[in-house]
């Protein structure tokens, strides 16, 4: 009988680190204590908060960029229930996401914000919602600071009310955050907040 080739490759990062491929997986002890926690930072426009889990460097990059291009699934869990540990007590009536352009996500096969954000939603018990829509554009990775203050462009799939918390992977310039917060705003919505895995260090 074939074993299906996702299902190998599942077995295979939950086996090894996907930092340094060594044997102790998903994230082994080593990696996991050179990871540094994020700093404090301030919300972009229109979040009354942004938290962030970690510093977007060394280890904390590897982990990021496993999840988003290699299908490391195995340490969602990990990233989400640490992330929910920053909500800290705040009301949250609703867990939403910042989407990634279309066009990544038939790549990718999968949206990592939006798995962040279910992952962050269950450790919480609150619902996970699909709030916004990405107008189409491009993509933020390799743009300019300039390019990413001027993009992305979201739309509100449905309206909603109370306490709004918006998941990322990461927060560069805080654009993507602004910009869902922006789309998000009602007079029925109360509060907006902003919860990441990592930030840079010129955020």
């Amino acid at each position: 009988m074939s074993v299906p080739l996702g299902t190998v490759g599942s077995v295979l990062i939950e086996r090894c680190c996907v930092c340094c491929g060594g044997p102790d997986g998903p994230l082994c002890g080593p990696c996991l204590r050179r990871l540094r926690p994020a700093p404090a930072v301030p919300p972009p426009p229109g979040l009354a908060s942004l938290d962030a889990l970690l510093r977007y460097e060394d280890e904390a990059r590897d982990l990021i960029l496993a999840l988003k291009y290699r299908n490391a699934r195995p340490v969602l869990g990990l990233l989400a229930r640490a992330m929910a540990g920053l909500v800290d007590g705040r009301p949250v009536t609703v867990v939403t996401w910042a989407p990634t352009t279309p066009a990544r996500r038939r790549a990718r096969g999968y949206d990592q914000a939006q798995l962040l954000a279910q992952g962050v939603a269950r450790t919480i018990g609150r619902p996970c919602v699909g709030l916004l829509r990405r107008v189409p554009g491009p993509a933020q990775t390799g743009l300019d600071r300039a390019e990413r203050l001027a993009s992305p462009r979201f739309v509100a799939r449905r309206a909603t009310l109370g306490h709004v918390l918006v998941i990322d992977d990461v927060a560069t310039t805080g654009a993507t955050l602004a910009a869902a917060a922006e789309a998000l705003s009602s007079p029925d919505v109360h509060r907006i907040g902003g919860l990441t895995a990592a930030v840079t260090l010129d955020h």
